[in-house]
């Protein structure tokens, strides 16, 4: 960074900027040991790039395949047989009860002919802009080590996430705001709390920037008025000592990160606090946005809110953007064990109608052309009852849809048994899914390598095939 912008930094920071003035770290120390992105490849590092920045929707707790996308007619004619596993599963909560069939209609949309539940009567109008991984499956049951997978390709904690990875291999697309932020559900983080949006071992500034979509989204971004002593002027001898200090840490710890990171954090909270009052303003869209997401309704407000917040910080440039339905826990969220009639159609309405929105926005704005939209979950459940009519966890079969750039619009890749109880055909574990994000990014899931402990680690670890079948 060029002297004067620290300097601007400086005058607009009250400090801050003057914090991140040490010399020896920050964004140039970063881009010696990450490749760049060439500009022929239109951003991609190792290829044409079709998608520039992401918006994950992430759906906590497991949702239920067969209530939502995957329409099996074979559980209705089975319904009340006890044709489960005799023993508990590993993994499993409770042992199998009987076949259940759906206790939702199931209609096909649109001219693909995709079955939808009637839990998702919104995403039902739009099912022809989304391809449709049919067959994905999880190595475990359990929401911790399944969430940590689809995040992180690895089922331990440790391990850099999805937009970690995207952040160390192409960098951000503006100085001004976070390259990979999280909005998590106003009820709580999901398992893992933090986990899913580590840096793992990668340097500590690509973590996700965790952020609460309320009336002050980034607290703290300015002094409160009641504090008469937080002036330019009295920090400024505490900054400059700082910088001393941080300046000969830097120099005797030259491979700890974490320094770098909490001085770059600071960089851009000064860059923020120009940036980000904007950017977070929800109130500026139109009352036909705010309506068309649902933000005057209790149900969706939340959801909806966050996929507003998603769709303006892509379109100012933040490269990947996760929006997370539930928390971790028993209720609240899609882990529905108790009543799959009374559990499910609360969270899915929470979230229908904003998905569908935030779907048609991004294709008004022309941001399909170079933004990729992601709705999945940790895993699926089970086609026999639990309990009463609840349904359990099920690693092997679950549905995951991607839509816009680089994608073959009203298309499925795989296929579940006729149970939805494991994957048949097209079996799809998150290293495919991971590896075909990366793709489409311009990044050949091979060669974003990082050395770490004598070990050549990738997201896709020593698996993943790119799932052409969904591609244009």
């Amino acid at each position: 960074m060029d002297q004067p912008r620290r300097q601007f930094l400086w005058n607009i920071g009250g400090g801050l900027g003057g914090l991140a003035v040490s010399q020896m770290l920050a964004q140039e120390a970063l881009s010696s040991e990450t490749a760049k992105p060439n500009p022929a490849f239109h951003g991609g590092l190792h290829h044409p790039a079709k998608v520039k920045r992401v918006i994950q929707l992430f759906m906590t707790g497991g949702a239920s395949p067969m209530d939502t996308f995957d329409y099996k007619p074979e559980l209705e004619r089975l319904h009340g047989q006890k044709l489960g596993p005799a023993e508990k599963p590993e993994g499993f909560t409770a042992p199998a009860g009987a076949i259940m069939k759906s206790p939702f209609a199931f209609k096909q949309h649109g001219e693909s002919g995709r079955w939808v539940s009637s839990v998702f009567p919104h995403q039902a109008e739009v099912v022809d802009e989304m391809a449709f991984l049919m067959a994905m499956a999880s190595k475990t049951n359990v929401h911790g080590p399944a969430t940590y997978m689809m995040n992180s390709g690895f089922l331990l904690p440790g391990f850099p996430s999805m937009g970690a990875w995207i952040s160390y291999g192409l960098g951000n697309l503006t100085d001004d705001l976070p390259t990979f932020v999280v909005l998590p559900d106003a009820k709580g983080l999901p398992y893992n709390q933090k986990g899913p949006f580590s840096s793992g071992f990668l340097p500590a500034v690509h973590q996700g920037t965790v952020i609460k979509a309320g009336d002050r989204p980034v607290p703290d971004l300015f002094a409160d008025s009641k504090h008469a002593f937080a002036s330019r002027e009295a920090d400024k001898a505490g900054f400059d000592l700082l910088n001393k200090l941080n300046t000969n840490h830097a120099t005797e710890n030259p491979h700890d990160s974490r320094l770098e990171a909490r001085i770059r954090s600071y960089e851009l909270a000064a860059k923020m606090q120009l940036s980000a009052p904007e950017a977070f303003d929800v109130t500026q869209e139109t009352a036909e946005t705010h309506k068309a997401y649902g933000t005057d309704n209790s149900v969706t407000e939340d959801f909806a809110r966050r996929c507003i917040l998603a769709r303006r910080l892509v379109e100012r440039g933040t490269r990947f953007v996760q929006v997370w339905s539930g928390p971790q826990g028993a209720t609240g969220n899609w882990d529905n064990h108790g009543s799959i009639p009374n559990e499910l159609p609360p969270i899915a309405a929470s979230v229908d109608q904003p998905i569908a929105a935030l779907l048609r926005d991004l294709k008004s704005r022309g941001l399909f052309e170079d933004t990729l939209l992601i709705w999945t979950t940790e895993f699926g459940r089970t086609p026999f009852a639990q309990g009463g009519d609840g349904r359990d966890h099920n690693g092997g079969s679950f549905v995951t849809w991607l839509a816009g750039a680089g994608i073959k619009a009203g298309v499925s890749y795989g296929q579940s048994d006729d149970w939805g109880y494991k994957a048949e055909e097209g079996k799809t574990y998150c290293y495919d899914f991971h590896a075909t994000v990366l793709h489409l990014l311009g990044i050949d899931h091979k060669r974003l390598v990082y050395r770490q402990s004598g070990i050549d680690r990738r997201l896709t670890d020593v698996h993943g095939h790119v799932v052409k079948e969904i591609l244009t």
